[in-house]
């Protein structure tokens, strides 16, 4: 499968690396080790030594930084040049080097950068909700492995109507289904907007509001940001109230592919407008929205896309989906990717 290279990918939350760790990831088919040095600086190398091909994950790092091979020792620093040799005349083959990517941190989370352009970190996109001064209530920093495209989970986060069906009781109900629908685009940047207006409220936000199962006004208005970012600002207030009124969350997505059919996700909410209820219920729900999120995102959402995989994988390669009115998000960032992609392989060509 292509995938788009010149940009930043989620590769972790920044909690989950401790110094001195070796932690092996695959992104975009490429095997890759992530590590700390003692300083606490981030580094990126192929997840293979050049001398007999042993996963370099396997090793350890060592006072300076560096990375040694298990196997046999030889040592390689952040750039991916080798730096010792430890047999015979210590002798280093110019041959001897294994690839390093840029990584950033930033917003909690480590970003890669797979491509063969220089790395802008300016490109990384805006998620200051997450960042530890920001002020804002923050969730457990949380992830799964899905077993399915990583672009049939972006069209299930920019088409949200399916939570009245898939997520029912939890984020929508039946009188959920019909909704205002919007889109905006600003360059290679997609909001899909969505308000259903005097509904019951969902289990989800009652629980954060009022607790008094009332109408409300619902709101989720779904930013997305190439190749697979995506925030979801989404909240309830009383019919016709204004927006700070009432509250919600930032709910934030990174789809980073493994492979063209498994795909890391990580996600994370940022409380907007928290009501306190005292302790211990603050805590009590602070917990259940991140127990929420992921029973959502890990029993359902993985579970229908998983099989929606299996039965696409099945089918003959000209038999398309049938589009429906609430298809223009997925159908149009699909329009802008594409876009992005052909843009990189005429650059790559032209060199």
């Amino acid at each position: 499968m292509e995938f788009l290279r010149n940009t930043w990918y989620a590769a972790l939350w920044a909690q989950d690396l401790e110094p001195r760790q070796l932690l092996a990831r695959k992104f975009l088919d490429e095997p890759v080790v992530l590590y700390r040095k003692p300083d606490g600086a981030v580094a990126a190398l192929r997840d293979v030594c050049p001398h007999r091909h042993a996963p370099l994950h396997l090793g350890t790092v060592r006072d300076d930084g560096s990375l040694q091979c298990g196997y046999h020792g030889l040592v390689f620093d952040a750039t991916g040049a080798c730096v010792r040799n430890p047999h015979g005349s210590g002798r280093i083959p110019p041959q001897a080097c294994t690839r390093s990517y840029p990584v950033v941190e930033k917003h909690s989370l480590i970003w890669i950068w797979m491509g063969d352009r220089e790395a802008d970190p300016s490109l990384i996109p805006d998620f200051s909700m997450l960042d530890e001064d920001s002020g804002y209530q923050i969730s457990r920093r949380d992830w799964l492995l899905m077993e399915a495209n990583y672009e049939l989970i972006t069209d299930n986060l920019l088409d949200l109507s399916h939570t009245a069906f898939l997520h029912v009781g939890i984020l929508g109900s039946e009188e959920t289904i019909k909704a205002d629908l919007s889109m905006e685009q600003e360059g290679d940047q997609l909001k899909v907007n969505r308000l259903v207006s005097n509904c019951p409220v969902p289990g989800f936000f009652d629980m954060m509001y009022k607790r008094n199962e009332q109408m409300v006004d619902l709101w989720a208005d779904m930013r997305w940001d190439p190749p697979g970012c995506m925030i979801n600002d989404t909240g309830v207030t009383d019919p016709g109230a204004p927006r700070t009124q009432g509250t919600g969350i930032y709910g934030t997505h990174f789809l980073t592919p493994e492979t063209d059919r498994t795909t890391y996700y990580l996600f994370a909410a940022a409380r907007q407008n928290p009501i306190s209820w005292g302790e211990p219920l603050d805590t009590e729900i602070q917990e259940k929205v991140a127990d929420l999120r992921r029973y959502a995102f890990e029993h359902q959402d993985q579970v229908m896309i998983r099989g929606q995989q299996r039965v696409m994988d099945e089918l003959p390669p000209d038999e398309q989906p049938v589009l429906l009115e609430i298809d223009t998000g997925p159908t149009r960032y699909r329009r802008i990717l594409s876009k992005l992609m052909r843009a990189e392989r005429t650059a790559a060509a032209a060199e």
